[in-house]
């Protein structure tokens, strides 16, 4: 028997142990193997890279099982969605935050996700070269006052609250005559709607609970031509996935459940896509680096695996694209290239060095 299961890696005697969480049920918590489950490329790639990777499933519901089960790791992959069927985040990271507290490496740490992971980094990193006219209202009185005039001077905003996904809380909105607006929401399946702005406004005030803000950008004006969501392992790029989307582009008069409003399919690419090298190089050498800075994050803190999605913006004076930031995904990064799981574990591996080297060192 292990005399010493709470112990961080102490030789080469014992593989490194690593879970991966993901929500479920019950159920689910029984029959998860590495086999059955979608990150069998990643369980494969941690495995080849000589590390162990256990499945770990969470529901609010046995949580407890979960923070014991965690506490004899020495470190976690989450992948958990802010919002999954009406349930958030918050008891989760509550717990992950009490786990990393005491021994394990967390990735993402709920901590980092409150920096990068909330569309808040939007307006906080606008300065970048990934910036646009981005704009944020702390509080609904903020919001009543200040997004009418711009609505009415800048023209079709998109708004997005600060904690969601599948495009839930994302809403394009023009103003029309009479202080009415057209919105459409992200979220698949919508139709656009027209109604009194202060009315729109009212039903966008519960984004200041859970989420805190609403964070305000320009409509870009290339949306379809596709979104490139760049991933990224640590600080170095992993991949690229180019898909045609819909959201927030009127569905055809088939109907927005009609096959031709559904997305396209996201292709992916590796890292070395010729295509997006341009990309590549401001991310790694300029924009990863400016963000760090920006939000005060370490490279070790860096999720092991995040995602940045990128809309064209305007043309710069030489006829090159240019990209505008328009959401990073630290909370549950997947589908992700075939090249990603490799780079997970290089990833992994460096920071299981990095801790085991820190606490022989101390």
């Amino acid at each position: 028997m292990d005399t010493e299961p709470h112990t961080f890696l102490r030789s080469e005697h014992r593989r490194s142990r690593i879970a991966i969480l993901w929500r479920g049920d019950a159920a689910a918590r029984r029959e998860a193997t590495p086999q059955n489950s979608r990150f069998v490329r990643v369980f494969e790639a941690l495995d080849a890279a000589g590390i162990e990777a256990l499945p770990v499933v969470y529901d609010e519901t046995f949580a407890d099982l979960v923070r014991d089960q965690l506490l004899t790791m020495d470190g976690v992959l989450v992948w958990v969605d802010p919002i999954h069927q009406g349930k958030t985040r918050a008891a989760l990271d509550a717990l992950l935050r009490g786990v990393a507290a005491k021994r394990p490496w967390v990735s993402a740490h709920p901590d980092v996700i409150l920096k990068i992971g909330v569309k808040e980094v939007l307006h906080r990193t606008r300065h970048l070269g990934w910036g646009a006219d981005t704009h944020r209202y702390a509080t609904a009185d903020a919001f009543r006052a200040e997004f009418p005039p711009r609505l009415r001077a800048a023209g079709p905003r998109v708004l997005k609250q600060n904690r969601g996904n599948g495009g839930q809380g994302v809403w394009k909105v023009e103003a029309l005559p009479d202080a009415t607006v057209r919105v459409l929401h992200a979220l698949r399946g919508s139709q656009p709607e027209e109604l009194p702005l202060e009315a729109f406004m009212a039903r966008c005030e519960l984004y200041f609970g859970w989420g805190g803000c609403i964070i305000d950008q320009p409509f870009q004006l290339r949306l379809p031509e596709g979104m490139i969501r760049c991933y990224i392992s640590g600080s170095k790029v992993a991949g690229f996935g180019h898909q045609l989307i819909k959201a927030l582009i009127p569905p055809p008069p088939e109907g927005p459940d009609s096959p031709q409003a559904q997305p396209g399919p996201r292709i992916m690419h590796g890292p070395d896509a010729p295509q997006f090298q341009a990309l590549r190089r401001l991310m790694e050498d300029e924009w990863i680096p400016q963000l760090m800075e920006t939000l005060a994050i370490d490279e070790a803190s860096l999720p092991v695996i995040w995602d940045a999605d990128f809309l064209y913006g305007p043309r710069d004076a030489d006829g090159a694209d240019t990209y505008v930031l328009c959401e990073i995904n630290a909370s549950s990064c997947f589908a992700i290239p075939d090249e990603a799981p490799a780079a997970i574990a290089r990833t992994v591996r460096d920071r299981i060095a990095r801790n085991v080297q820190s606490d022989t060192s101390g």
